[in-house]
């Protein structure tokens, strides 16, 4: 008998992720479909379709079904072994939202082994290209919705961030208020995490708590809608929302449709999926009091937490391996970026030169100190290079190896402070 192994999907922006592992945690397979390059039909750039406002942005449904297909495809070609799988489970790219035309769960539960997925379900979805999370189109119905609810703190206090344009609840305000026929054609609104969880199931799968408190929907204290924030949205929501479940619940056995075109066991477990963010901190195995940070275009923190104080900047998810605890999310738009310009500007482009001017100066910095934001940013809202030397005084310029130590402390000192603000207790 072949041992068991268990499948991890990614869907992100870009590519359609495949990774099998062995109950040792071993990679035994693993594989991608990009968007772009393998189903150029849908005509993307970097996954999506940027609209001429430069604020909507969008993923075509299709485009995420035709890749499982190719993908399984894939894998079926290359003789793996799809009765070995015992569980599979997955992450989306968090805030994108997809609609399932009403009818959609029949189709989803009968579709034929004889045919690939993405041809059974093309009629399927009311919206056909899905907002994600670079939307940045629904600015009013974030003010209406903080206006509903009292503000933007009490709406943070509630589903652990203020109103942000890319999140779910804002999306479907956006829709109802523009094409309200297209929303009530719509019987269930998923995530792209449970979207590809259903695709799996044959039926509609839940939200997670996790994926689920990026929507500004949720009430992250009580683990269900919030009603102040649906009904700010659009009418009869909670309907086609689904109950939310805890992110690590099993929710059922595989489609028979597996079973029968790749020869998947029928006893194969579905366990929810998540938003990309929560898995993050799943896979890396954080346990509170732990911090990571992600050095990218943009910087991420993410850790696990125990007291949660939600604030107006930053975010507080639903913890996805123990749904009795929280997990802080900041982003900083300013990350590497802004230290590749520093780098350029001060050691000649060379990172050997950098890490050099770093380390002949002090920790502290003399007490200068640097505020670096080449674009707007997030965490604060803010922009500009803003120096200070030790007298508290604003100046025009650094030594070049101040100027480096500045960046990094100013940087790193601006995650604990807002990481403070959100309930982290820095160990001393």
């Amino acid at each position: 008998m072949a041992s068991p192994c268990y499948l991890g999907w990614d869907f992100s922006t870009q590519q359609l992720k495949v990774i099998a592992i062995d109950e040792q945690l071993r990679v035994i397979y693993e594989d991608n479909v990009p968007f772009d390059k393998d189903l150029p039909e849908f005509k993307t750039q970097g996954g999506v379709y940027i609209d001429g406002d430069r604020l909507t942005v969008t993923s075509p449904v299709l485009m995420w079904v035709k890749a499982l297909d190719m993908i399984l495809e894939k894998m079926k070609s290359s003789g793996f072994n799809f009765s070995q799988v015992r569980a599979l489970s997955g992450a989306g790219q968090q805030h994108g939202s997809v609609y399932w035309k009403k009818g959609s769960i029949q189709i989803l539960k009968s579709a034929s082994s004889e045919l690939p997925l993405h041809q059974s379900l093309k009629a399927c979805f009311s919206v056909s290209n899905s907002p994600i999370w670079m939307d940045s189109s629904t600015a009013s119905q974030c003010r209406a919705l903080e206006k509903a609810v009292g503000g933007a703190q009490h709406l943070a206090s509630i589903t652990g961030s203020r109103a942000y344009e890319r999140f779910t609840g804002n999306q479907i305000a956006k829709i109802y208020s523009q094409n309200p026929e297209v929303y009530m054609q719509t019987e269930r609104i998923s995530l792209v995490s449970s979207f590809a969880a259903s695709l799996f199931l044959g039926a509609y799968a839940p939200i997670d708590y996790s994926d689920g408190s990026g929507m500004n929907l949720l009430h992250i204290w009580e683990k269900g809608w919030s009603a102040s924030c649906l009904d700010a949205c659009a009418p009869g929501l909670e309907e086609k929302l689904g109950c939310p479940v805890p992110s690590h619940s099993v929710l059922g056995p595989i489609s028979p449709y597996y079973s029968q075109r790749y020869g998947f066991s029928p006893d194969c477990k579905i366990v929810a999926f998540t938003g990309d963010n929560p898995a993050s901190l799943a896979g890396m195995r954080l346990q509170e009091g732990d911090i990571a940070i992600s050095l990218g275009t943009s910087d991420t923190l993410f850790l696990w937490i125990q007291e949660p104080t939600p604030a107006l900047e930053g975010h507080i998810l639903c913890n996805p391996v123990d749904s009795q605890t929280y997990m802080a999310l900041l982003c900083f738009k300013n990350g590497s970026l802004m230290r590749e310009k520093i780098r350029d500007d001060c050691a000649s482009g060379s990172w050997d030169e950098f890490s050099k001017a770093l380390s002949s100066t002090v920790a502290g910095n003399q007490g200068n100190l640097g505020f670096y934001f080449d674009v707007m940013e997030i965490t604060p809202e803010a922009v500009g290079i803003h120096r200070f030397n030790r007298d508290n005084q604003k100046v025009s310029g650094f030594p070049k190896e101040v100027e480096i130590r500045a960046l990094i402390e100013g940087q790193f000192m601006a995650k604990r402070i807002h990481a403070e603000k959100l309930g982290y207790k820095v160990s001393k």
